[in-house]
Protein backbone atom coordinates (compact mmCIF):
# COMPACT_ATOMS: atom_id res chain seq x y z
CA UNK A 1 0.00 0.00 0.00
CA UNK A 2 1.26 3.20 -1.12
CA UNK A 3 1.95 6.07 1.73
CA UNK A 4 -0.04 9.37 1.31
CA UNK A 5 2.72 12.06 1.78
CA UNK A 6 0.06 15.28 1.49
CA UNK A 7 -2.64 14.82 3.87
CA UNK A 8 -1.16 17.37 5.94
CA UNK A 9 -1.10 17.01 9.95
CA UNK A 10 -1.28 20.89 10.10
CA UNK A 11 -4.60 23.09 8.96
CA UNK A 12 -3.71 24.49 6.39
CA UNK A 13 -4.69 28.10 5.33
CA UNK A 14 -7.14 28.53 7.69
CA UNK A 15 -5.97 30.00 10.72
CA UNK A 16 -8.51 32.46 11.10
CA UNK A 17 -11.55 30.00 11.55
CA UNK A 18 -9.34 27.58 13.36
CA UNK A 19 -8.92 30.98 16.24
CA UNK A 20 -13.14 31.37 15.93
CA UNK A 21 -13.92 27.63 16.13
CA UNK A 22 -11.25 27.20 19.36
CA UNK A 23 -12.96 30.52 20.85
CA UNK A 24 -16.34 28.76 20.24
CA UNK A 25 -15.49 25.66 22.06
CA UNK A 26 -13.70 27.33 24.96
CA UNK A 27 -16.37 29.36 25.87
CA UNK A 28 -19.07 26.56 25.05
CA UNK A 29 -20.80 27.69 22.62
CA UNK A 30 -21.91 25.61 19.36
CA UNK A 31 -20.67 25.91 15.74
CA UNK A 32 -22.37 24.74 12.74
CA UNK A 33 -19.68 24.70 9.61
CA UNK A 34 -20.86 24.86 6.46
CA UNK A 35 -18.91 23.87 3.10
CA UNK A 36 -19.01 21.80 0.28
CA UNK A 37 -17.28 17.99 1.23
CA UNK A 38 -13.42 18.41 0.52
CA UNK A 39 -12.70 21.92 1.88
CA UNK A 40 -11.65 20.50 5.17
CA UNK A 41 -14.75 20.92 7.72
CA UNK A 42 -13.63 17.98 9.66
CA UNK A 43 -9.96 19.23 9.89
CA UNK A 44 -10.75 22.14 10.58
CA UNK A 45 -13.17 20.81 13.80
CA UNK A 46 -10.65 18.41 14.93
CA UNK A 47 -7.64 20.80 15.07
CA UNK A 48 -9.82 23.22 17.16
CA UNK A 49 -11.16 20.32 19.19
CA UNK A 50 -7.01 19.59 19.89
CA UNK A 51 -5.95 23.30 20.13
CA UNK A 52 -9.16 22.49 23.24
CA UNK A 53 -8.13 19.60 24.73
CA UNK A 54 -11.05 18.05 23.46
CA UNK A 55 -12.31 15.18 22.92
CA UNK A 56 -14.16 14.15 19.38
CA UNK A 57 -17.63 12.15 18.34
CA UNK A 58 -18.28 11.99 14.87
CA UNK A 59 -21.69 10.65 13.82
CA UNK A 60 -22.45 10.93 10.06
CA UNK A 61 -26.29 11.27 10.14
CA UNK A 62 -26.28 10.10 6.48
CA UNK A 63 -25.29 6.55 7.59
CA UNK A 64 -28.40 6.80 10.03
CA UNK A 65 -31.99 5.40 8.23
CA UNK A 66 -34.00 5.25 11.34
CA UNK A 67 -34.46 5.93 14.88
CA UNK A 68 -32.66 2.98 16.19
CA UNK A 69 -29.91 2.90 13.00
CA UNK A 70 -28.91 6.72 14.36
CA UNK A 71 -28.53 5.40 18.21
CA UNK A 72 -26.44 2.70 17.25
CA UNK A 73 -23.90 5.23 15.31
CA UNK A 74 -24.13 7.44 18.39
CA UNK A 75 -23.62 4.63 21.15
CA UNK A 76 -20.28 3.17 18.48
CA UNK A 77 -18.75 7.23 18.43
CA UNK A 78 -19.10 7.12 22.45
CA UNK A 79 -17.55 3.94 22.81
CA UNK A 80 -14.66 4.81 20.05
CA UNK A 81 -13.78 7.72 21.21
CA UNK A 82 -13.48 6.85 25.18
CA UNK A 83 -11.95 3.47 24.67
CA UNK A 84 -8.75 3.81 27.83
CA UNK A 85 -9.62 0.77 30.59
CA UNK A 86 -10.56 3.90 32.77
CA UNK A 87 -13.27 5.45 30.49
CA UNK A 88 -14.52 1.78 29.82
CA UNK A 89 -15.08 0.93 33.64
CA UNK A 90 -16.47 4.61 33.92
CA UNK A 91 -18.92 3.58 31.11
CA UNK A 92 -19.59 0.35 32.81
CA UNK A 93 -20.27 1.34 35.89
CA UNK A 94 -22.94 4.44 34.42
CA UNK A 95 -24.39 2.21 32.60
CA UNK A 96 -26.19 0.05 35.21
CA UNK A 97 -28.39 3.04 35.92
CA UNK A 98 -29.33 3.09 32.22
CA UNK A 99 -31.49 1.21 29.66
CA UNK A 100 -27.78 -0.10 28.04
CA UNK A 101 -24.67 -2.26 29.06
CA UNK A 102 -21.33 -2.01 28.05
CA UNK A 103 -20.47 -5.84 26.48
CA UNK A 104 -16.97 -6.82 24.88
CA UNK A 105 -17.34 -9.46 22.37
CA UNK A 106 -14.28 -10.98 20.49
CA UNK A 107 -11.92 -8.05 21.13
CA UNK A 108 -15.18 -5.69 20.62
CA UNK A 109 -16.78 -3.63 23.08
CA UNK A 110 -20.17 -2.19 22.11
CA UNK A 111 -22.71 -0.16 24.15
CA UNK A 112 -26.07 -2.97 23.43
CA UNK A 113 -29.42 -2.40 24.64
CA UNK A 114 -33.23 -4.86 23.56
CA UNK A 115 -34.75 -3.33 21.12
CA UNK A 116 -38.68 -2.93 21.54
CA UNK A 117 -40.98 -0.05 20.36
CA UNK A 118 -40.91 3.17 22.03
CA UNK A 119 -37.74 2.51 23.98
CA UNK A 120 -35.49 4.67 21.46
CA UNK A 121 -36.29 7.64 22.74
CA UNK A 122 -35.49 6.69 26.42
CA UNK A 123 -32.24 5.48 24.98
CA UNK A 124 -31.71 8.72 23.15
CA UNK A 125 -31.47 10.99 26.48
CA UNK A 126 -29.54 8.57 28.09
CA UNK A 127 -26.85 8.02 25.28
CA UNK A 128 -27.05 11.89 24.70
CA UNK A 129 -26.09 12.23 28.58
CA UNK A 130 -23.26 10.46 28.60
CA UNK A 131 -20.53 12.42 27.18
CA UNK A 132 -21.58 15.35 29.27
CA UNK A 133 -21.26 12.70 32.00
CA UNK A 134 -17.72 11.79 31.46
CA UNK A 135 -16.28 15.06 30.32
CA UNK A 136 -17.34 15.96 34.01
CA UNK A 137 -15.64 12.57 35.35
CA UNK A 138 -12.52 13.80 33.32
CA UNK A 139 -12.93 17.65 33.65
CA UNK A 140 -12.30 17.89 29.95
CA UNK A 141 -14.36 19.17 26.96
CA UNK A 142 -16.43 17.49 24.50
CA UNK A 143 -16.99 17.96 21.04
CA UNK A 144 -19.60 16.06 19.04
CA UNK A 145 -19.83 16.35 15.30
CA UNK A 146 -22.99 15.51 13.36
CA UNK A 147 -21.96 15.10 9.70
CA UNK A 148 -24.47 16.10 7.32
CA UNK A 149 -26.96 16.97 9.90
CA UNK A 150 -29.98 17.46 7.54
CA UNK A 151 -29.98 14.26 6.64
CA UNK A 152 -31.38 13.44 10.04
CA UNK A 153 -35.09 14.94 8.90
CA UNK A 154 -35.24 11.79 6.25
CA UNK A 155 -36.42 9.94 9.17
CA UNK A 156 -37.24 12.98 12.16
CA UNK A 157 -39.97 14.03 10.25
CA UNK A 158 -42.12 15.81 12.98
CA UNK A 159 -38.11 17.42 13.78
CA UNK A 160 -38.61 15.61 17.86
CA UNK A 161 -34.99 14.41 17.78
CA UNK A 162 -33.66 17.53 15.91
CA UNK A 163 -35.21 19.87 18.62
CA UNK A 164 -34.26 18.03 21.73
CA UNK A 165 -30.90 17.98 20.58
CA UNK A 166 -30.93 21.79 20.02
CA UNK A 167 -32.40 21.88 23.85
CA UNK A 168 -29.23 20.10 24.67
CA UNK A 169 -27.21 22.50 22.62
CA UNK A 170 -27.76 25.01 24.87
CA UNK A 171 -27.87 23.07 28.46
CA UNK A 172 -24.91 20.71 28.29
CA UNK A 173 -22.06 22.81 29.88
CA UNK A 174 -19.21 20.61 29.26
CA UNK A 175 -20.27 19.36 25.56
CA UNK A 176 -20.24 21.25 22.36
CA UNK A 177 -22.08 20.38 19.58
CA UNK A 178 -20.63 20.92 15.57
CA UNK A 179 -23.30 20.24 12.66
CA UNK A 180 -21.71 19.69 9.65
CA UNK A 181 -23.30 20.74 6.48
CA UNK A 182 -23.14 21.69 2.90
CA UNK A 183 -24.94 25.54 3.20
CA UNK A 184 -25.99 27.36 6.32
CA UNK A 185 -29.43 26.05 7.07
CA UNK A 186 -31.89 28.77 7.38
CA UNK A 187 -33.49 27.58 10.27
CA UNK A 188 -30.40 28.47 12.00
CA UNK A 189 -31.23 31.92 14.50
CA UNK A 190 -28.59 33.77 15.16
CA UNK A 191 -28.21 33.23 18.75
CA UNK A 192 -28.70 29.38 18.25
CA UNK A 193 -25.66 28.49 16.49
CA UNK A 194 -22.45 30.42 15.55
CA UNK A 195 -22.05 30.03 11.90
CA UNK A 196 -19.21 29.95 9.87
CA UNK A 197 -18.72 28.90 6.13
CA UNK A 198 -15.51 27.64 4.32
CA UNK A 199 -14.60 28.96 1.37
CA UNK A 200 -11.72 28.03 -1.30
CA UNK A 201 -8.41 29.09 0.01
CA UNK A 202 -6.60 31.66 -1.89
CA UNK A 203 -4.08 30.90 -4.80
CA UNK A 204 -1.48 32.07 -2.94
CA UNK A 205 -1.84 30.09 0.24
CA UNK A 206 -2.14 27.15 -2.08
CA UNK A 207 0.90 27.90 -3.87
CA UNK A 208 3.12 28.01 -0.77
CA UNK A 209 1.28 24.99 0.53
CA UNK A 210 1.99 22.87 -2.89
CA UNK A 211 5.56 24.30 -3.44
CA UNK A 212 6.95 22.93 0.13
CA UNK A 213 4.43 19.81 -0.30
CA UNK A 214 5.96 18.76 -3.99
CA UNK A 215 9.97 19.81 -2.25
CA UNK A 216 9.01 17.53 0.36
CA UNK A 217 9.31 14.71 -1.85
CA UNK A 218 11.61 15.35 -4.79
CA UNK A 219 9.32 17.51 -6.66
CA UNK A 220 9.34 20.86 -8.15
CA UNK A 221 6.93 22.97 -9.74
CA UNK A 222 7.90 25.26 -13.21
CA UNK A 223 5.79 28.39 -12.81
CA UNK A 224 3.55 27.32 -15.63
CA UNK A 225 3.00 24.41 -14.25
CA UNK A 226 2.16 25.70 -10.51
CA UNK A 227 -0.59 27.76 -12.20
CA UNK A 228 -2.25 25.10 -14.32
CA UNK A 229 -2.11 23.07 -11.16
CA UNK A 230 -4.03 26.16 -9.10
CA UNK A 231 -6.38 26.27 -11.81
CA UNK A 232 -7.52 22.52 -11.87
CA UNK A 233 -7.81 22.40 -8.04
CA UNK A 234 -9.48 26.41 -7.49
CA UNK A 235 -8.68 26.64 -4.41
CA UNK A 236 -9.94 23.05 -3.46
CA UNK A 237 -7.98 21.47 -0.62
CA UNK A 238 -9.64 17.86 -1.36
CA UNK A 239 -9.17 17.90 -4.69
CA UNK A 240 -5.79 19.35 -4.58
CA UNK A 241 -4.38 16.84 -2.62
CA UNK A 242 -5.85 14.14 -5.06
CA UNK A 243 -3.94 15.54 -8.15
CA UNK A 244 -0.78 16.15 -6.53
CA UNK A 245 -0.62 12.18 -4.63
CA UNK A 246 -1.37 11.57 -8.76
CA UNK A 247 1.49 13.42 -9.89
CA UNK A 248 3.67 12.62 -7.02
CA UNK A 249 2.21 8.64 -7.58
CA UNK A 250 2.90 9.08 -11.47
CA UNK A 251 6.86 11.18 -11.80
CA UNK A 252 7.72 11.47 -8.07
CA UNK A 253 10.91 9.80 -7.10
CA UNK A 254 11.64 6.50 -5.37
CA UNK A 255 12.56 6.78 -1.85
CA UNK A 256 16.00 5.40 -2.83
CA UNK A 257 16.51 8.06 -4.67
CA UNK A 258 15.66 10.74 -2.17
CA UNK A 259 17.94 9.39 0.43
CA UNK A 260 20.92 9.61 -2.50
CA UNK A 261 20.18 13.28 -2.49
CA UNK A 262 19.49 13.21 -6.47
CA UNK A 263 18.65 16.70 -8.01
CA UNK A 264 14.87 17.06 -7.60
CA UNK A 265 12.31 16.48 -10.56
CA UNK A 266 10.53 19.70 -12.68
CA UNK A 267 7.01 19.12 -13.19
CA UNK A 268 6.20 20.50 -16.36
CA UNK A 269 3.19 21.66 -17.91
CA UNK A 270 2.47 18.41 -19.75
CA UNK A 271 2.73 16.69 -15.91
CA UNK A 272 0.54 18.33 -14.52
CA UNK A 273 -1.78 17.96 -17.90
CA UNK A 274 -1.44 14.04 -18.43
CA UNK A 275 -2.15 13.83 -14.43
CA UNK A 276 -5.36 15.60 -14.39
CA UNK A 277 -6.79 14.15 -17.18
CA UNK A 278 -5.93 10.17 -15.89
CA UNK A 279 -6.96 11.16 -12.55
CA UNK A 280 -10.52 12.58 -13.81
CA UNK A 281 -10.65 9.37 -16.53
CA UNK A 282 -10.36 7.82 -13.50
CA UNK A 283 -12.96 9.43 -11.68
CA UNK A 284 -15.62 9.33 -14.33
CA UNK A 285 -17.85 6.01 -13.21
CA UNK A 286 -18.27 8.00 -9.90
CA UNK A 287 -19.08 11.27 -11.74
CA UNK A 288 -21.46 9.42 -14.54
CA UNK A 289 -23.44 7.86 -11.81
CA UNK A 290 -24.02 11.56 -9.61
CA UNK A 291 -25.04 12.80 -13.39
CA UNK A 292 -27.19 9.76 -13.63
CA UNK A 293 -28.95 11.07 -10.08
CA UNK A 294 -29.64 14.75 -10.85
CA UNK A 295 -32.76 15.83 -12.76
CA UNK A 296 -32.06 17.01 -16.82
CA UNK A 297 -32.20 20.78 -15.77
CA UNK A 298 -29.58 20.55 -13.32
CA UNK A 299 -27.26 18.62 -15.59
CA UNK A 300 -28.05 21.66 -18.23
CA UNK A 301 -26.79 24.05 -15.68
CA UNK A 302 -23.73 22.07 -14.55
CA UNK A 303 -22.61 21.37 -18.33
CA UNK A 304 -23.12 25.04 -19.12
CA UNK A 305 -21.15 26.51 -15.77
CA UNK A 306 -18.13 23.57 -16.84
CA UNK A 307 -17.93 25.02 -20.49
CA UNK A 308 -18.37 28.63 -20.07
CA UNK A 309 -18.20 30.14 -16.39
CA UNK A 310 -19.89 33.09 -15.46
CA UNK A 311 -21.51 35.25 -12.30
CA UNK A 312 -24.55 36.11 -14.18
CA UNK A 313 -26.44 32.56 -15.14
CA UNK A 314 -29.40 34.38 -15.09
CA UNK A 315 -28.53 37.18 -17.74
CA UNK A 316 -31.36 36.77 -20.88
CA UNK A 317 -27.86 36.01 -23.30
CA UNK A 318 -26.77 33.20 -21.02
CA UNK A 319 -29.87 31.63 -20.95
CA UNK A 320 -30.57 31.96 -24.91
CA UNK A 321 -26.84 30.79 -25.40
CA UNK A 322 -27.30 27.53 -23.58
CA UNK A 323 -31.18 26.68 -23.87
CA UNK A 324 -31.58 27.17 -19.69
CA UNK A 325 -35.02 26.92 -18.25
CA UNK A 326 -36.22 30.55 -17.32
CA UNK A 327 -37.19 32.00 -14.05
CA UNK A 328 -37.74 29.77 -11.23
CA UNK A 329 -36.86 26.68 -12.96
CA UNK A 330 -33.39 28.01 -13.43
CA UNK A 331 -33.14 29.18 -9.91
CA UNK A 332 -34.63 26.12 -8.16
CA UNK A 333 -31.96 24.43 -10.59
CA UNK A 334 -29.26 26.92 -9.09
CA UNK A 335 -30.16 26.25 -5.15
CA UNK A 336 -31.06 22.62 -5.82
CA UNK A 337 -26.98 22.32 -6.90
CA UNK A 338 -26.23 24.74 -3.91
CA UNK A 339 -27.95 22.28 -1.73
CA UNK A 340 -25.63 19.04 -3.21
CA UNK A 341 -22.74 21.03 -3.14
CA UNK A 342 -21.87 20.90 -6.72
CA UNK A 343 -22.45 24.40 -7.20
CA UNK A 344 -21.64 27.62 -4.79
CA UNK A 345 -23.80 30.28 -4.80
CA UNK A 346 -23.45 34.15 -5.73
CA UNK A 347 -21.36 35.23 -3.04
CA UNK A 348 -18.76 33.08 -5.26
CA UNK A 349 -19.83 33.19 -8.01
CA UNK A 350 -21.50 30.68 -9.21
CA UNK A 351 -19.06 28.52 -10.35
CA UNK A 352 -18.62 24.91 -9.76
CA UNK A 353 -17.52 23.97 -6.80
CA UNK A 354 -16.08 20.20 -6.87
CA UNK A 355 -12.93 21.48 -9.60
CA UNK A 356 -12.27 18.23 -11.24
CA UNK A 357 -16.22 17.51 -11.37
CA UNK A 358 -16.20 21.08 -13.81
CA UNK A 359 -13.01 19.12 -15.22
CA UNK A 360 -14.23 16.34 -16.06
CA UNK A 361 -17.91 17.81 -18.04
CA UNK A 362 -15.14 20.16 -19.69
CA UNK A 363 -13.55 17.22 -20.59
CA UNK A 364 -16.44 14.78 -21.40
CA UNK A 365 -18.73 17.33 -23.73
CA UNK A 366 -15.28 18.63 -25.27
Amino acid sequence: MVSHPFLSPQLVGRQQELDQVSQILLSDRDVLLAGVPGIGRRTLIRAAARDCGAKVLEIDCLRATNYERFLELLAAAIVATFESCEELTFIDRWSKEHPFILRSTNGRTQLVWHSSPGKEWTLFEALLMLPQAIAEWLNSRVVIVFLNFPHLRSFDRANKWEQYLRQEVQQQSRVSYALISTVAERWTKPNDLQVISLCPVSDKTMQTWIAKAMLAEGLEFEPESLLLFLSYVQGHFGDAITLARRIWLEYGKRESDRKECKPVTIVQPHHVERSAIALIEDLSVTFESLILLLPNSQVRVLESLALDPTDSPHAREYIQKHNLSRGGGLQGALASLEQKGLVYGAELGYRIALPLLGAWLKYRLG
